[in-house]
């Protein structure tokens, strides 16, 4: 069974900057591709929440999606909120 996946305003705003920052840098068919990533690994923690390593907290979780991006998630009994997206290149926060 699935979980059901929501996405923090955090997550939308992060995720939305790092997509205009590729087609920005490079081109619309990378930032497509990224999209694409991002949406199969949003599938595969539906399935297996806990697939990915855990970060800080044993609920939230880390899933790279790229050598440069980052996704945190907090696992809940019945759901999963995506809490935002990470440049890996910056300092941790934690």
């Amino acid at each position: 069974m699935s979980l059901a996946v929501f996405w923090s305003d955090e997550a939308n705003s992060t995720f939305d900057s790092i997509v205009l920052f590729i087609e920005n840098k490079w081109t619309e068919k990378q930032a497509a591709i990224f999209v694409k990533h991002t949406q199969k690994i949003l599938s595969l923690i539906a399935d297996q929440p806990y697939m990915y390593k855990a970060s800080h907290n044993n609920n939230v979780r880390q899933a790279v999606i790229s050598p440069q991006t980052s996704m945190f998630y907090e696992i809940h009994h019945e759901f999963i909120t995506i809490l935002y997206f990470w440049d890996n290149r910056q300092e941790p926060i934690f």
